[in-house]
């Protein structure tokens, strides 16, 4: 039984470490406590719409490379050509400030 256990998490790792590379991280989920999707200020969360219609869409941080979906009270934050494909990212307009 312990091999097995062994062998278990020896293919999760190797299984979690294949499938993203280790200089990029992934996707992540944040819960808004006492905010949602249109009462959210943005320099609270460190977010700024994207403009040009994508409705609870978010730029996360300073720069364009973190894209945040806003469901609820929920925000579901990944790398840009991860969220849309690389085919779709380079597309959207970058409004840093």
């Amino acid at each position: 039984a312990e091999m097995k256990m062994v062998l278990v998490l020896l293919l999760s790792t190797l299984l979690g470490t294949a499938a993203v590379p280790p200089h990029r991280p992934a996707c992540h989920k944040r819960v808004l406590k006492e905010h949602t999707c249109h009462s959210l200020p943005e320099s609270k969360e460190n977010l700024r719409h994207i403009h040009d219609g994508l409705q609870d869409h978010f730029w996360e941080g300073k720069g364009c490379e973190v894209i945040c979906y806003c469901n609820l009270n929920e925000l579901l934050c990944c790398p840009k050509d991860i969220f849309f494909g690389p085919k779709v990212s380079f597309v959207i307009p970058c409004n840093s400030q």
